[in-house]
């Protein structure tokens, strides 16, 4: 692979084109609006690449976890965008002049927002706890109070699906439905990527697909094809040496190896959202996997590739991709997937393909 600049140490491929098919697949399983989810930069896969892409393909609305995230995208393209958590005092002014969806979830947040609109009233979500217990009106008579005070433009109802199991999600289900009676909002919507397969009967006005997106199938799925990972994530080998048996590999003291070994040094570490494991993992080198040698540092990372034949410094080693899935990728931290995508930080340069 050539080396430029930006691929000199570690870098993530990510191929448009998989974001795109996969945003189309969920539009043949989705009944009703499909609202983007990309909070934490896309997970991994940068928000505004991703926004302009599924922007060209009808997407109108997106949804992020924070006001900044929102300024991003609305500084890149003309859209809709919903803050999911926690608009701040500070940032109430800008959200009502920039026209962002702030999602309300007690009335003295209501109040807050109230208070300073005027003539342009501000665009809200309500958003009840149905039962995930994590933000959200819990009284429904503090929610038909909160709707009563000015300035508020409710556009939305939402809540979260715990998804622990049918009987709680019924429940939450319910409880929305006793919401939506009260504010009879213009949108209603529940679901997630795992609830718009899960109770495609849920979908309401709106599905707010993130993980599906950047190929995190929802478990207990039977077409896990229709969503694949876009992302590769490589990086450079630095160096190469011989290391005697009994010898442990960087801060490592609990796993000296067995064998005379021949270890690869990596120009990756932690810092640039690979996990932090300890003589766990592999990469793929040549087509073969190399186990990860002890500790992986903030930098870099050592690797074993004895046996594996023709391997020289500045070859290049996928880290995620190739033969290794998210699934197989997350496991070995013990990671939830998209925790896994969204450590992809933008220290490693991203190069985009396919769209």
């Amino acid at each position: 692979m050539e080396c430029s600049a930006n691929r000199a140490r570690c870098w993530t491929d990510i191929d448009l084109s998989v974001i795109a098919q996969n945003y189309k697949n969920a539009l043949e399983l989705c009944s009703s609006q499909l609202i983007p989810v990309l909070k934490a930069d896309a997970y991994g896969m940068g928000a505004v690449k991703v926004a302009k892409l599924l922007a060209s393909y009808g997407a109108k609305m997106f949804a992020v976890a924070t006001h900044m995230e929102a300024i991003e995208l609305l500084d890149a393209l003309e859209c809709d965008v919903l803050v999911m958590g926690m608009s701040g005092e500070c940032e109430i002014d800008e959200a009502i002049e920039r026209g962002i969806i702030m999602t309300v979830f007690s009335f003295e947040q209501a109040k807050k927002i109230s208070e300073r609109a005027g003539k342009k009233a501000a665009r809200v979500h309500f958003k009840v706890d149905t039962g995930l217990h994590r933000l959200g009106f819990n009284d429904m008579q503090e929610m038909e109070a909160a709707s009563r005070l000015p300035g508020l433009k409710i556009e939305g109802l939402f809540s979260h699906l715990a998804l622990r199991d049918r009987a709680n999600d019924e429940a939450q289900y319910a409880l929305l439905m006793q919401a939506k009676a009260i504010l009879n909002p213009p949108m209603v919507h529940i679901v997630d990527s795992i609830g718009m397969v899960r109770y495609p009967q849920w979908q309401l006005d709106g599905a707010r697909i993130g993980a599906w997106l950047y190929g995190v199938c929802p478990k207990r799925f039977d077409r896990p094809h229709l969503t694949r990972c876009p992302a590769t994530f490589c990086a450079r080998i630095a160096q190469i040496r011989t290391v005697k048996a009994g010898e442990c590999v960087g801060y490592d003291e609990e796993h000296p190896l067995e064998k005379d070994s021949v270890i690869a040094t990596l120009a990756v570490g932690y810092a640039d959202g690979y996990p932090r494991l300890n003589s766990v993992g592999e990469v793929e080198i040549n087509g073969q996997r190399a186990k990860v040698a002890g500790l992986v540092c903030m930098d870099q990372m050592m690797v074993d590739i004895t046996g594996i034949e023709g391997v020289r410094e500045g070859d290049v080693a996928i880290l995620l991709g190739g033969s290794i899935g998210i699934d197989e990728y997350a496991s070995w931290d013990k990671m939830n997937r998209n925790e896994a995508l969204s450590r992809l930080n933008g220290r490693a340069p991203r190069f985009y393909t396919g769209g």
